[in-house]
């Protein structure tokens, strides 16, 4: 809870006066939206990191303080030993609609986007990368995307 929530919650407290004229995006995590069969507190400190978002968009919008980005797998350097664990690989792969994890490249141009004027209608979202998950034995109503937007 401490690296993942508190330390997010108290530098954005220290860091306010310094974000008043810019904006913030929190890296959150997909284990903050889906069960994940490992890190029982990994995943509840991102959903209170996606919560404490909301809560400072709402509290902070005048200031244009506004989302956070829950990306699921990515290769990154913490991330980049599991490349060699085939079955962890392919756990993840196979629940991602894409069939592949996804890469620092393609996050960081959401995190600008969110950055931009264009975006500034956008407050307390936390964007989801990808968006879904590969639906179970082909039934789209286990699809992530699909619960969030029925249709």
């Amino acid at each position: 809870m401490a690296t993942n929530f508190e330390s997010v919650y108290h530098l954005s407290q220290l860091a306010y006066p310094l974000f008043k004229a810019s904006d913030i995006v929190f890296i959150s995590s997909m284990a903050s939206i889906v069960a994940v069969d490992v890190g029982s507190v990994y995943g509840p400190a991102k959903g209170a990191m996606n919560q404490l978002a909301k809560n400072l968009a709402c509290e902070w919008a005048k200031d244009n303080i506004r989302n956070s980005v829950a990306p699921g797998v990515i290769w990154t350097a913490i991330t980049e030993g599991l490349k060699n664990y085939k079955e962890y690989k392919e756990a993840f792969e196979s629940r991602i609609a894409l069939g592949r994890v996804g890469n620092p490249d393609e996050i960081s141009p959401v995190v600008a986007f969110l950055c931009l004027p264009a975006a500034s209608y956008i407050t307390g979202q936390t964007i989801t990368l990808p968006l879904n998950e590969k639906p179970k034995e082909g039934n789209l109503e286990d699809c992530a995307f699909t619960e969030q937007f029925p249709g």
